[in-house]
């Protein structure tokens, strides 16, 4: 497993990484861009949120065919593409494109986060699996916390080359995807299954391949081995707190660097070293709270913990006016929010399985990533209303709020079945003895 995890984790990390700041960068670019384009409050977040309507519509085939024709040239395909929309932001020039660049950009990345949640469920044991994702899901903090300020830097380029700091950013950061998505389809970095994998020796592989088949095969779970979600409760359930916690995640991002510049004096390029500052307590949160998420077993409460953290976090953002008032709750509210990612998400994948998981993983990720659509438009049109954030930061703490009491209803076997030993470890385990 150390050697799977050096192999795989630190690369899809960087995957990831890229993606996040390609998604979200646009909430440095509103620092500049609202003025030069003539934007709103409400059309940007109107324009933020049109992203995950596009991501909505095509995840659950996009991810049906990543199971059909592999990982390696589908994510590649999605990275070629998402990183050239990316890039082509920089051509907005009114609230119409905008909307059009934001909706296709969201189109070109449906599938890729399901797509390696699956993908890691054909390496991960399921005991193991709570540590991992939190470890892959770091991903979006550390974006946040050298993003912003890298987004910054690039925004003083404005005016070199007739272009505004703003499309100096999205040019630059459309980059790096299309060219690792090249380097994805000429080596092979990104293996379906063990037995593909060379740097494992065949013991290591067939060991592998029994733990995980351990995993399909423990009836303590019954496993949805059918793509009948509508009727799926569990799934239901899943994407309903999954919805609620991103509108949370989404409120958060996509409006930090606009908070922080509303209390202080500080340049664009300062915004986003402040604004990194929440996301470096986040990193070592999620390493620390999916730890022990696997440790204990308890991935419900640990996700009920850190969304009722988030949303005290953001409520008191909300009611906060002095600065460092606010940046000290806004450390609150990153931990918890970004906190219970890794113990979600593997909680659905102890349910699901084959072509179930590939369509039940997109499904619970397009549904709770409409909260990404809902709450950019809720708080900027909010701010349009009031002149100010502190409603629609509000609607995001509830939102959190409420994800801490469903996640509960989940089905406690869940926590009992993620944490249950496969046969290797419970034959150590008779040896000792």
């Amino acid at each position: 497993m150390s050697r799977v995890h050096r192999r795989l984790i630190p690369f899809l990390c960087l995957l990831f990484l890229v993606n996040y700041l390609d998604r979200t960068n646009v909430a440095m670019a509103k620092l500049q861009m609202l003025h030069d384009v003539g934007l709103t409050d409400a059309a940007y977040g109107l324009g933020a949120g049109l992203f995950f309507i596009g991501y909505f519509i095509f995840e659950l085939p996009s991810n049906l065919i990543l199971h059909r024709v592999g990982a390696r040239p589908w994510i590649a395909r999605i990275m070629i593409t998402w990183g050239i929309c990316s890039a082509a932001m920089m051509l907005t020039s009114s609230a119409r494109t905008f909307y059009a660049l934001r909706f296709l950009l969201g189109v070109a990345e449906a599938g890729f986060f399901p797509g390696v949640v699956l993908y890691l469920t054909h390496w991960i044991p399921a005991a193991r699996r709570a540590r991992t994702l939190s470890l892959f899901f770091t991903s979006i903090a550390v974006s946040g916390a050298i993003g912003n300020p890298i987004a910054g830097a690039i925004m003083k380029l404005d005016g070199i080359g007739s272009l505004h700091g703003w499309q100096w950013l999205f040019l630059v950061e459309g980059v790096p995807p299309v060219a690792l998505g090249i380097a994805i389809l000429t080596a092979n970095l990104l293996p379906e299954r063990a037995a593909d994998a060379a740097w494992l020796t065949p013991p290591q592989q067939q060991w592998l391949e029994e733990e995980l088949a351990d995993d399909a095969g423990h009836e303590r779970i019954k496993h949805v081995s059918e793509l009948r979600l509508a009727a799926d409760g569990r799934l239901l359930l899943l994407s309903l707190i999954y919805f609620l916690l991103v509108v949370g995640v989404y409120g958060f991002v996509y409006f930090l660097p606009t908070l922080i510049k509303s209390v202080t004096a500080a340049s664009d390029a300062q915004v986003g070293l402040w604004a990194g500052v929440p996301y470096v307590f986040a990193v070592i949160g999620m390493v620390v709270i999916g730890s022990h998420a696997d440790r204990c077993g308890q991935r419900r409460w640990h996700v009920a913990s850190c969304a009722l953290v988030g949303a005290i976090g953001v409520a008191a953002v909300a009611e906060s006016s002095h600065p460092l008032a606010i940046m000290t709750w806004l450390i609150v509210a990153a931990v918890g929010i970004f906190g219970q990612l890794g113990p979600f998400w593997s909680i659905p994948t102890r349910y699901l399985r084959d072509t179930a998981a590939a369509g039940g993983i997109a499904v619970i990720n397009c549904i709770g990533n409409l909260g990404g659509f809902v709450a950019p438009s809720i708080i900027g049109w909010a701010k349009d209303l009031t002149g100010n954030l502190t409603a629609g930061l509000l609607v995001a703490a509830a939102s959190l709020a409420a994800a801490s009491v469903l996640v509960l209803c989940v089905p406690a076997s869940a926590d009992a079945a993620a944490s249950k030993p496969g046969r290797h470890q419970l034959a150590r385990q008779d040896s000792n003895l």
